[in-house]
Formats: C-alpha cells, sequence, structure tokens
C-alpha cells in the first residue's frame, strides 16, 4: 500500500504536436501532450491527464461524435481506441503506415483515415462488444501524393479529402449514382484544408501559399441518387469466387480518375469555381500551416507560420479580425461546437491558447518550460510546486487544478535551483546569470536579488528552516555564499572546497549546512559556530547530491561512482550504502558506439529526496526509472517507469537490430549530409542534442524529485515535462489489525446500537472508506465531543487523515471542521510528542482546510455584497416611492419588504 504510486498528473506540458479538439458540448478540451493526452475542463479550471500512454508522440486525435470514444494515433501509425467515460485502452490497432488526419462521419457509424495517398473507411466502434473494432468497408484511390485533411457533409453521405499533389477530392461514403468521386484543381500548393459548407456540397479549399476557392455544386445532398442494385446471381457468383481467393475478406476499393472521359461525367454531379480569395496581401509569403472553419455561423479561422491568425466571415471572404498570437507557426486550430472559442496550439513553444473571439478575450493561456525543466519544489502545504527551467523562467504551478497561475521572467539564464521558504510565500530561485531572486506570491513580484562580489554562476540553492538564511553555491569559483533574506546583504563566503558545489542543503531541525562538491567530499557548517566547519565527510568519488531525512538525523549523500551512502553526521559515522547503477537501467541512445552496459558504467543518481516519513529514499538520474528504496533494509522496494515514448532517446537498452546495416546504426548515416562524414557525434556529457539536426531526439532524463510534504504523491521533473505520481487508496483493500467478527453487517448493528466509538474503530480496522465515511457522518453533531475523548490515540491518527481526504470531496464542511477541531483540541499534547511522524498528516488536513477556505470565503464575500446592495436598493426604492407620492397600500408593502430583507 505505501509504495502503490500511480501517474496522476502531468504538469509543464499543454501541448505538443497533433490536432486539438473540443468535447461534444464544447467546454472541454483535449490535447495531445507527446505520448499522452490532457483534457482541459474550461468551465471549471481543471486540467487532467489521462493514465494511459501510446508508444510513440500522438499525431491525430479523432473524437467519435456522442463524445464517448476517441482513437488516438502515434508517428508510426499505432491507433488506440480509448474510453473518455472510463479513461481507458478497449483495442489496439495497427496502420503500418504513418497517419496524417482522421474524422469520424457526423452520425458516428463510420470513420475516415487518411495515410500515403490513399482515404480508408472504416465501420466506427459500436456499443456492443466485438472481436474487431475496426473493420474495413471502403479503400478509395485517387490522389498521387500524400493526403492531408478530411471533411463530412452534415448528413455522413459524402467526405472530400485534401492532398499534396495541390488536388481535393470529394468521395461518396455510399455508393451514389451520380456522384461516385469528383476531383478538384485550382491551387498551386499544398491543401491544407477542405470545409463542406452547412447542408451542402458546396466546398471551400484551402492551400498552404494563403489562398481559398470556393465551389459551388450544382446538386443539393437531397439530388444524390443511390446506386441500382446489381444483379443478385451474379453478385453471389462474385462472392463465392472472392472467398475462393481471399483469405481475408477486403474493403471495397473506388479508384479515382483525375481526368474522366465526358460519356462518365454526364448526369453526374458538376463543380464550379465561384470565387479564389487570398490572404497575404501583395508581396507578403506567409505560410497558411491551419485553418478551421465553423459552419453554423459561417467563420473561418486561418493560421500562419508567423502566428498570426485571421477570422473571416464565409463566403464573401470579409475580414473580422487579425492578430499575432506567437511568434511560432501555429500547428493546430479548433472551433467548440458554440462557435465562441477558439483553441490554437502551437509546438515550437508548447503554448496553448483558448481564444474567445467576441469578447476578445483569453479563456486559457498555458505554456511549459521551453527548454527541459531542471528543478522543482512542493511549497509547505503541499497546495504549488514551483519549476525552474533551462529558458530561465521560474513557474508556479496549482497542484488541484494541474495549471500554471504565475510566471517569473527575471533571470537572464538558465535557473539550477528553485525552493520555497517555510512561510510558503516566498519563492527562491538560483541562476547561471549569477543571481539568486526572491519572490513575493502575494504581489507576484521579484522583491530581492542576491548577488556575490565577483560574477559567478550558481548551481545549487538552500534556504534554512526559518526563512532567514539563504546559501548558493558556486560552481566556477568553488565557494558557498550566505545572504540575509531581511536586509539582502551578503553574510559571509565559505571557501574550503576544491572542486565545483554540486549541492546545498539545511539540516531542518538546526543550523547546519551540508554543502556538496566534485573534491569528493561533503562539508558540515555550523551557523552557530560563525560557520566553521564542523565535520567534513571523505567519499570515494565525486559527489553529486546531498539531502537531510525530515528529522535531521540522517544525511544521504549520492555520488559519482552510483553509490548511495547513508551517514550519522552527528558522529560522522557512515551508517549503510546503496549499491545503485544496476537499479538505474540505462539505455542505449541512438549515436551511442558502445552499449548500454558499458555506458552505464560511468551512470549515477542525480537527485535523491527522502519521503515525508523519512523511512524510504526516492533517487533518480540519467534514465526512465525512478527507485524507492528501504533506507532501514537498504533495499530496492520500487521501480517506477517514467515513460514509455519512444520518441525519445536512450528508451531501449538494446537497439533495434532493423535499424543495424553491416556499417553500424542508420542514425549515424544522415541521408542529407552528402559527401561529408554524416552524423557529427556529440561530445560526452552533452545535455541537450543539437536542435540544428534534421532528426532531434530529447534524451529521456529524471531531473529532480520531491515528495510531497503531506506524503501522498511526489513528483518528478522529467524530459516529458513535471509528472505527478500520487497514493490511489481507493482501489485498494488495506485492512488494519483485522479480526474474524469485523463484518460490514456487525458495524452497521454496533451503530445501530449507538455505540459510535466502536463502530469508528471497527470501520477503521476494516479500512473500507465509503463505510468508514457512512459510520462518522451518522455521529450526531452534539455527541462528537464524547466520542472524540474516547478514541484511543492509535486511531486519532487514521480519523485525522480521514478527515483530510473527506473536506476535499464532502459538501458537510461544518461537521467535519468540528470533527477536526475537538479531535486536535483534546489530543493536542499527546500529538505533540509525536510531531514528526504526524506531520505529513497535519499538512494534509492544512491543505484540504486551505484550499476550501479559499473556495468558500471568495463566494460568501460576494454573497455578503450581493445582499448589502439587494438591501440598500430596496431602502432607496421605498425613499423614491414616498417621494413621488405612492398610494398607502404600496408603501405598507414596501415597509413589509424591507422587514423581510
Amino acid at each position: 500500500m505505501k509504495f502503490a504510486y500511480r501517474f496522476s498528473g502531468l504538469l509543464g506540458t499543454v501541448y505538443r504536436r497533433g490536432n486539438l479538439s473540443f468535447t461534444r458540448d464544447g467546454s472541454a478540451l483535449i490535447s495531445p501532450v507527446g505520448n499522452r493526452i490532457s483534457l482541459f475542463d474550461l468551465k471549471n479550471n481543471k486540467c487532467e491527464t489521462f493514465p494511459l500512454a501510446t508508444r510513440l508522440n500522438i499525431v491525430c486525435v479523432g473524437l467519435s461524435p456522442d463524445g464517448r470514444l476517441a482513437i488516438l494515433i502515434d508517428e508510426e501509425g499505432a491507433a488506440l481506441l480509448v474510453s473518455l467515460l472510463g479513461k481507458c485502452v478497449i483495442h489496439r490497432f495497427y496502420f503500418h503506415k504513418p497517419v496524417h488526419s482522421i474524422s469520424f462521419s457526423p452520425d458516428g457509424k463510420k470513420f475516415v483515415i487518411t495515410k500515403d495517398h490513399v482515404a480508408l473507411m472504416y465501420h466506427a466502434p459500436g456499443k456492443k462488444r466485438e472481436f474487431n473494432a475496426f473493420v474495413l468497408d471502403k479503400t478509395y484511390y485517387g490522389p498521387y501524393d500524400e493526403t492531408t485533411c478530411i471533411d463530412w457533409t452534415d448528413d455522413s453521405k459524402c467526405f472530400a479529402v485534401g492532398s499534396k499533389d495541390m488536388s481535393t477530392w470529394v468521395f461518396g461514403a455510399e455508393r451514389w449514382e451520380n456522384l461516385i468521386y469528383y476531383s478538384l484543381g485550382g491551387h498551386k500548393d499544398v491543401i491544407v484544408a477542405c470545409f463542406f459548407e452547412e447542408n451542402s456540397l458546396d466546398l471551400y479549399t484551402i492551400s498552404q501559399d494563403a489562398a481559398l476557392c470556393v465551389w459551388q455544386c450544382d446538386t443539393e445532398l437531397d439530388g444524390l441518387k443511390p446506386m441500382p442494385p446489381k444483379d443478385a446471381a451474379t453478385e453471389e457468383n462474385a462472392a463465392k469466387y472472392d472467398e475462393e481467393f481471399l483469405e481475408e475478406p477486403k474493403g471495397e476499393e473506388i479508384r479515382g480518375k483525375a481526368n474522366p472521359n465526358e460519356k462518365e461525367m454526364r448526369s453526374k454531379v458538376k463543380y464550379s469555381r465561384v470565387a479564389k480569395y487570398f490572404f497575404n496581401k501583395e508581396g507578403d509569403f506567409n505560410n497558411l500551416t491551419s485553418a478551421a472553419y465553423h459552419k453554423k455561423t459561417h467563420l473561418l479561422v486561418t493560421g500562419f507560420a508567423s502566428g498570426i491568425f485571421h477570422l473571416h466571415e464565409l463566403p464573401d471572404f470579409n475580414l473580422i479580425h487579425s492578430l499575432s498570437i506567437s511568434d511560432q507557426r501555429i500547428s493546430s486550430i479548433s472551433i467548440n461546437c458554440t462557435g465562441d472559442w477558439i483553441a490554437f496550439g502551437c509546438s515550437g513553444l508548447g503554448q496553448l491558447l483558448v481564444w474567445e473571439w467576441q469578447s476578445e478575450s483569453y479563456v486559457l493561456k498555458q505554456q511549459g518550460h521551453f527548454n527541459s525543466m531542471v528543478s522543482l519544489a512542493y511549497s509547505p502545504d503541499g497546495q504549488y510546486i514551483v519549476t525552474g527551467g533551462e529558458d530561465g523562467k521560474v513557474k508556479v504551478w496549482n497542484t488541484s487544478s494541474s495549471f500554471c497561475f504565475v510566471t517569473f521572467t527575471e533571470h537572464n539564464s538558465g535557473v539550477t535551483a528553485v525552493t520555497f521558504t517555510s512561510n510558503g510565500y516566498v519563492i527562491l530561485s538560483a541562476s547561471l546569470d549569477g543571481t539568486v531572486r526572491a519572490f513575493d506570491l502575494h504581489r507576484y513580484r521579484n522583491f530581492r536579488t542576491f548577488t556575490s562580489p565577483r560574477p559567478s554562476q550558481f548551481s545549487c540553492l538552500a534556504v534554512d528552516s526559518s526563512g532567514e538564511i539563504v546559501s548558493a553555491g558556486s560552481q566556477d569559483s568553488f565557494e558557498i555564499f550566505i545572504w540575509s533574506m531581511q536586509s539582502g546583504r551578503l553574510l559571509d563566503v565559505l571557501s574550503g572546497h576544491e572542486g565545483p558545489i554540486s549541492c546545498l542543503s539545511f539540516n531542518p531541525m538546526k543550523c547546519v549546512l551540508a554543502s556538496a562538491s566534485w573534491d569528493k567530499t561533503v562539508k558540515l557548517w555550523d551557523m552557530a559556530d560563525s560557520w566553521r566547519t564542523k565535520e567534513t565527510l571523505i567519499l570515494n568519488s565525486d559527489v553529486l547530491v546531498v539531502a537531510f531525512r525530515p528529522d535531521g538525523k540522517e544525511l544521504a549523500v549520492a555520488a559519482l561512482n552510483g553509490q548511495i551512502t547513508f551517514w550519522d553526521h552527528e558522529n560522522a559515522v557512515q551508517t549503510g550504502s546503496i549499491e545503485g547503477r544496476h537499479d538505474l537501467q540505462m539505455g542505449r541512445k541512438e549515436l551511442d558506439k558502445i552499449t548500454a552496459k558499458q555506458a552505464a558504467k560511468g551512470k549515477s543518481f542525480t537527485t535523491l529526496c527522502y519521503s515525508a516519513d523519512g523511512q524510504s529514499i526516492l533517487a533518480g538520474g540519467l534514465s526512465k526509472f525512478v527507485c524507492i528504496y528501504n533506507v532501514k533494509e537498504q533495499i530496492l522496494m520500487k521501480k517506477f517507469e517514467i515513460s514509455c515514448n519512444f520518441s525519445l532517446d536512450a528508451m531501449e537498452e538494446y537497439l533495434d537490430r532493423r535499424k543495424m546495416t553491416e556499417f553500424g546504426s542508420m542514425a549515424l548515416i544522415d541521408e542529407g549530409a552528402g559527401d561529408e562524414d554524416g552524423v557529427a557525434i556529440p561530445l560526452p556529457g552533452v545535455k541537450r542534442g543539437d536542435m540544428s539536426y534534421r532528426h532531434f531526439k530529447p534524451e529521456i532524463r529524471v531531473t529532480c524529485l520531491r515528495f510531497s510534504p503531506t506524503g501522498r504523491s511526489w513528483a518528478a521533473t522529467t524530459t516529458e515535462g513535471l509528472l505527478i505520481y500520487s497514493l490511489d487508496s481507493g482501489l485498494i483493500f488495506d485492512p488494519f489489525e483485522l479480526d474474524i467478527d469485523i463484518t460490514p453487517s456487525n458495524i452497521h448493528k454496533t451503530l445501530h446500537q449507538k455505540e459510535y466509538t466502536m463502530a469508528i474503530i471497527m470501520a477503521f480496522k476494516l479500512n473500507e472508506k465509503k463505510l468508514i465515511q457512512e459510520v462518522i457522518e451518522a455521529v450526531p453533531s452534539s455527541e462528537i465531543d464524547v466520542v472524540c475523548s474516547s478514541i484511543p490515540e492509535l486511531y486519532v491518527e487514521k480519523v485525522l487523515e480521514f478527515l483530510a481526504s473527506a473536506f476535499e470531496t464532502s459538501c458537510h464542511l461544518e461537521f467535519y471542521l468540528i470533527w477536526a477541531q475537538k479531535l486536535l483540541m483534546l489530543h493536542g499534547q499527546k500529538l505533540k510528542t509525536r510531531s514528526v511522524k504526524l506531520l505529513p498528516v497535519i499538512q494534509f488536513l492544512q491543505k484540504s482546510i486551505q484550499r476550501r477556505f479559499e473556495d468558500v470565503s471568495k463566494l460568501c464575500e460576494w454573497n455578503i455584497y450581493n445582499i448589502k446592495y439587494a438591501l440598500s436598493i430596496s431602502q432607496q426604492r421605498g425613499v423614491k416611492r414616498l417621494a413621488e407620492g405612492t398610494s398607502a397600500d404600496e408603501e405598507d408593502l414596501d415597509s413589509d419588504s424591507d422587514y423581510l430583507m
């Protein structure tokens, strides 16, 4: 149970690539983030990442019209059929080739995917159980180059497909006598999008050179005639012949011709080009990259490579407005069902914007760290997480909504470390630009900047438990700088290390600072003794990271040789060690010339963190695994695989044999390099690859790990973003001191007899959350005092933990607050003696109450103002009526209403 942490959220990444899509009601947005999908609930201001993942980055997402199913397709054409209600994978399918787009028919019976120069129509997965969810219906040939986009008519009778060969093809979903296929030209560049007009076969086609063609059809949708049935006997013979020669049934094939003869086209549907419009002014060369059309309001939204978007009204092509939202290309656009909100995705910067075009305001504006995140820290109540990135930004995230609510951009270079002070309202960040900055979370401003006498790059940061002393380690001058938070003055410069400072950590209980360095030592500095070196711990290898246990009695040190050692720092005695190199399980990069096993000899853990109770330690490094060790037993308890995304480098231990040739790995041969030496091998220790390569693959790594102070979750900054893993207690039966007599029926019997304390103890022994809730809510509010005083000390902690989780979901606020108050008043002194062990539970309770307080206080303030406003209006109304000389009856009524108010 203790290690049943499951993936619960992805922060810091809001959009990677692929198409955005609004849900059926238009209040939520589905965005592909790498190999996962996130659902942004725009009405309730929450974000949720689904606990499922594809093998590679998601390229396109198709939503069924009823909003229950989604099909996710990755870079290689592997598809997942996903239930949006159950958030689980129903079926897997492989299309064998990269898929460019997917679209369900409006009636939900079919869906079309485009790959290569073909469009494939499948029967949509039904609501009944079926052996194969993807059954091919028809295959459409016509375009000569890759297909790019799809759009359906409103009644699902026809669909249009755009292609890179500058043509658009209209196909019949059924066999219509007067429309099997129709080819449209008229463009000089790749077709980006095509849209049917509402309840019509009229078509708009948009190409990459920012040209729009309007096509008019001479036939209405009702004018499509079904194909007359063939002779039954010939059909039967054909079916038998097919069965003999085909092992598996194949869908019907429809082959279109670009230049059909006149005989074929007689009495068929005809298209004519009515108009052609250009988005760019004369002399402008701005590529159009994405488009979306809302049929009911005739609103066309187009996005360009320069980050500009236009809103036009069709068919007259009237410009409504034009705005620039980014300096990167707009990769995807989506409009919700009402036509009010427009979503934009920019894959270059990882931006996601939702724009309300009528009021010209943002509904959502989120952006992750452009480069990888480097460090993170939890606030003392576990409600917020602060992250620092190599892009020089410091971002603060809300753990409940998963949104970033403030970004600080004062640093000029990469941020190396971030931390909260003990009061939770001040954030400190260290950077390679030679400054340590303090940010205020009340006013969202940088109120202190700490610098050193000589400019030096700060690689690590620590603040003491009082929040008064700030320290930062330099990686070029080998010194530690100490500042005062109050005055901002430099108090001391600690020298003694002979290598770059890699990590700093303050003892939570005493004013002792531990500093780790590449000179193979850990030094302990005592603030009370005017910063003298209290102790020097000597190790066999360069020290990378150091961490104190929450009670301050133990020190964990990770070194370059892959060992984690534990020290009793008071007596300078090593108490244990863990050989962790084998648990890291390095992957082999594409450009590595040596095997993963050989490369692992030089790898180690780069980040350590104790759990909230101090019994286990979390460790991660340059691999896709995070390990949890038991400190006392010094054994590996569990390994978490952070990612299964093979779009990242160093994921596999062995390179794929299919990519190996007699000359070595295919990745080492750059196809576009000509007569040069091929791909340049990066130097050892390079953190990020060269972005100028044609094929750039970021490497999987865990840069920082932190446990939540509540002990119920932990977070990791990785190449994919900020991942949160939390305890999911709902699925696990975890009884406590269970007896044979403790059954739900016996608990109900005890409750019926009004033996509340006994019933509560029995419910906690069975440890079923719903049963505990039922028992506690059955206690009358007048009896709470008596029941609290008679609860044994062992169960007080469990009741507090239950109350903390109940506050998050329950509406009985006052009832649970009385419980919390009585428990803490009656058992406060006894709980104080075990404060270190109970701290996570108390912080969890504080976090839950604080969150509820913030929600309710806003509502109450708003209601108070509303009531005051209503009262003053009613009083004024009475006065006005008297002045006008109203009748006596009305005055009486007014005075009555005033009295009621």
